[in-house]
C-alpha cells in the first residue's frame, strides 16, 4: 500500500468512529484501565467496523513529514483535519502523548476554520482526553471536557460522548464521582442498556465502595451482556469490599 493510500484509508476508518479510542494495552494495570478497556470493542461492534486488516507500521520521518506538509499549509483547513484524525487513531494506539499533541495542534487549525464540525469536536476531545489519561494532567481533561460539552450541545443524546464526558470527571485528581455519576445517569436516560455505561458506572461506585449501587448496575450490566470480560473482576471486587470491615 502506498503512502498516499495508506493515509486516505486510515482518515476514512476514523470518521467511522465515535468517543474516545484509547486502546488499553495495559489492562491490567489499575481500575482506571478497566474503565476504558471496553471501550474499542464496544465501539468497533456498534459501528460494524471490520479491523481486521494489519496497518502498516510508520516511520517517525514519515510522521514528521506529514506534520512538516500540514505547517507548510496551515491555511488548508481540510489538510489538517484528515492529517489529525488519521494521526490520532496511530498515536492512540501507540499511546503515544507528544504525538497526540501534535494532532491536538492540527485538529486546532481545522477547528478554528469550523467549530461546528461534530467530528473535530469529538477527536479534539478525544484527543486531549487520552492525552490527560496518559500524563494525569487535570488541564488537558478540561480541554477534553469543553470539546465534549460543545459536541454534546449539537447531539446531546450522543451517548458515548456523554460518558466520555463522564470519565473526564472521574478520572480528575481527585475524582470528581457526584458530576461523574450524574453523566453516566443521562447516558442511561438515552440508552438505559448501553454496556459501556453500565460498566464504568458499576466502576465508580466500587471505587467509592458502593456496593449497594454497584451491585444494582452490575446486575443490569448482567443482562445487557452476559459475557462482559469484566463481569468475574468486577464481582470479585465486590466481594472483597465486602469481607473488609474498614471499607464498609
Amino acid at each position: 500500500m502506498n503512502g498516499k493510500a495508506f493515509w486516505l484509508s486510515i482518515a476514512a476508518v476514523i470518521v467511522s468512529f465515535g468517543g474516545g479510542f484509547l486502546l488499553a494495552n495495559a489492562l491490567n494495570r489499575a481500575e482506571l484501565n478497566n474503565l476504558r478497556g471496553e471501550n474499542e470493542r464496544l465501539k468497533t461492534s456498534q459501528n460494524g467496523a471490520s479491523q481486521n486488516q494489519t496497518e502498516p507500521a510508520l516511520s517517525d520521518e514519515e510522521i514528521r513529514e506529514r506534520i512538516a506538509e500540514a505547517d507548510r499549509n496551515p491555511n488548508n483547513p481540510a489538510f489538517q483535519k484528515n492529517l489529525g484524525l488519521a494521526l490520532y487513531r496511530y498515536a492512540a494506539m501507540k499511546q503515544n502523548p507528544e504525538l497526540l499533541a501534535e494532532v491536538g495542534r492540527l485538529l486546532n487549525r481545522a477547528y478554528e476554520n469550523d467549530k461546528k464540525d461534530y467530528d473535530l469536536l469529538t477527536t479534539l476531545g478525544n484527543t486531549y482526553f487520552d492525552i490527560g489519561y496518559f500524563k494525569k494532567d487535570n488541564a488537558q481533561l478540561q480541554k477534553a471536557r469543553d470539546f465534549y460539552l460543545l459536541a454534546l450541545q449539537q447531539k446531546p443524546n450522543d451517548v458515548d460522548v456523554r460518558t466520555d464526558l463522564g470519565l473526564t470527571y472521574f478520572l480528575n485528581t481527585p475524582p470528581e464521582n457526584e458530576k461523574a455519576v450524574s453523566e453516566f445517569q443521562k447516558s442511561l436516560q438515552i440508552n438505559p442498556k448501553h454496556e459501556k455505561t453500565l460498566q464504568v458506572l458499576t466502576q465508580t461506585f466500587l471505587s467509592q465502595n458502593n456496593t449497594v449501587e454497584a451491585e444494582k448496575y452490575l446486575a443490569k450490566l448482567k443482562e445487557v451482556n452476559a459475557g462482559n470480560q469484566y463481569l468475574t473482576e468486577l464481582e470479585s471486587r465486590i466481594s472483597q469490599i465486602k469481607s473488609d470491615p474498614q471499607k464498609q
